[in-house]
């Protein structure tokens, strides 16, 4: 195909060997030597193509986006410059936590193309790991370790208001991307919407409820207000267990292209809430070999770890660096322990609290609006992939309008299990 007046042209598994050829830090990468390369196209999510670029001498993946939603169609027009942003959070993001974020090789603005480390079998990504009821015991540590480095190292605790306000105006640009979120998670589940769907006629009641309830929208409006005003930190904007790979001992996390400063609440919710989303789906997924109960008890028990964790090393992190150059809590103001100590036992909490409530709605959104998690859309029985997500549902309901009552992951794990089976 040819070039667009802006040098963009979508490639396929043929043009990209012609594009490698034309991009020496890319043909350096694979040994210089092209000749049997194996390409494969595997972008089974909702937005770009993905290729696998295997040679005899080396490896690397070619991420390029399209100007449209893919799993949509043209009628659903998007920036191409998602890219950019996610080559700049991939970058920072590998700057604090390169244990857990691919290499960025090559990035190509005006084809809106990244080249990364390819991450060889036997990565998977996380999602279908929780569907076949594998168990990661490096999770909630690799993970906590994540969002503690991204998030504190990205934020006020660490940096000036004048470094912080640079990276915040550069990050404004990815509004296209900010915007559907908005969309997507604080509006369209809430009212009748063209793209929202749900496991009907099971869930047809249960949508309608979501959409009638207006304690929900007061609470989503809160949240939908911080989305957009807050500032906190650079957060990678759709961490779910779709933008992780991993094995049982290691986990990266990619698909930052939704990254800009927001609440780091969102990112944290995000993850917490999807695994919360595989613990509701398991009983679709057990047959009579196994039931899958200990697998939800691993699932709660790496739930309630990755929250601690987190905790535990984000204070950790704020206690280390205190007399640096962030400006949240100058030193020269917050200057004796006790008052310290009540600074962060307060940000802490918000920070939960937060949390809790993204989570829920990134739950609910899941479950009747337009983009779906293959937890439950692989359970091919209608009926029963709506009992596990109504259960899912009206347990994220109420998560969003009472998170406040909740003072530790530990009574939010608790609440789970108190849930009966009906």
């Amino acid at each position: 195909m040819a070039a667009a007046a802006d040098g963009f042209r979508p490639l396929d598994e043929k043009s990209v060997v012609d594009y490698i050829k034309a991009t020496p830090t890319l043909h350096a990468q694979l040994g210089n030597q092209l000749d049997g390369l194996v390409i494969k196209e595997v972008g089974d999510g909702n937005l770009n193509f993905v290729f696998i670029v295997v040679g005899p001498a080396g490896s690397l993946v070619i991420k390029q986006a399209l100007p449209y939603i893919r799993c949509i169609g043209e009628s659903w027009p998007m920036t191409k410059e998602r890219a950019y942003f996610e080559a700049l959070v991939l970058k920072e993001h590998g700057q604090w936590c390169p244990d857990h974020v691919p290499e960025v090789y090559h990035f190509d603005r005006p084809m809106s193309l990244i080249a990364m480390r390819y991450l060889k079998p036997p990565h998977i990504i996380l999602r279908k790991g929780l569907i076949a009821g594998i168990e990661y015991p490096l999770l909630a540590q690799h993970m906590s370790d994540f969002m503690a480095k991204t998030l504190f190292f990205t934020s006020l605790l660490y940096h000036s208001t004048l470094e912080h306000r640079h990276a915040v105006a550069e990050f404004c640009g990815n509004v296209e991307l900010c915007r559907l979120t908005e969309q997507v998670v604080f509006s369209d589940p809430y009212k009748v919407a063209q793209y929202n769907r749900w496991t009907s006629p099971y869930l047809d009641r249960d949508a309608e409820a979501v959409r009638e309830d207006d304690t929900l929208k007061i609470e989503v409006a809160e949240l939908k207000s911080k989305f957009c005003e807050r500032a906190q930190a650079l957060i990678h904007g759709d961490l779910h267990t779709g933008s992780m790979m991993v094995t049982v001992d290691s986990t990266q996390v990619i698909d930052p292209e939704f990254g800009f400063y927001g609440p780091m609440g969102f990112d944290i919710g995000a993850f917490l809430g999807n695994l919360i989303l595989a613990f509701f789906a398991q009983d679709g997924h057990a047959d009579n070999g196994n039931d899958r109960q200990a697998y939800k008890q691993w699932i709660l028990k790496t739930t309630e770890e990755t929250w601690n964790l987190f905790q535990k090393k984000f204070i950790s992190l704020w206690d280390e660096h205190k007399d640096g150059n962030g400006e949240a809590y100058p030193v020269s103001i917050y200057n004796k322990p006790e008052l310290q100590l009540l600074v962060q036992k307060r940000y802490m909490a918000d920070l939960f609290h937060d949390a809790l409530g993204f989570g829920a709605a990134k739950m609910i959104r899941r479950i009747v609006g337009v983009a779906h998690v293959e937890d439950f859309e692989s359970i091919a029985d209608a009926s029963k992939r709506a009992y596990c997500e109504r259960r899912a549902l009206d347990f994220a309901k109420m998560l969003l309008k009472e998170r406040r009552r909740f003072q530790s992951i530990s009574q939010v794990v608790s609440a789970i299990q108190e849930i009966p089976a009906c």
